[in-house]
């Protein structure tokens, strides 16, 4: 079965701040311990995954932000 890759991120986030919640509510250290070496495990997963997406886009520097195209600005010429 294959997910997406902003499967993984979401899982990963939702990770990290459940150990942030546990770490308020004062979890026991061996608790937080644990999800935080499975959390650094899921981050270097997620990482794996961002980077060897087959992700391909028409966007180039040139098009710099999205809603605010630099080249399409008649103020900024």
């Amino acid at each position: 079965m294959k997910f997406s890759v902003m499967f993984y991120v979401a899982l990963t986030t939702l990770l990290l701040v459940t150990i942030t919640i546990a770490v308020a509510m004062n979890m026991p250290l061996g608790w937080v311990f644990y999800l935080t070496c499975i959390g650094q495990v899921f981050v270097l997963v997620m990482v794996y995954k961002v980077l060897r997406d087959n992700y391909a886009t028409d966007k180039t520097f040139d098009d710099f932000y999205e809603d605010h195209p630099i080249g399409q600005n008649e103020n900024y010429r």
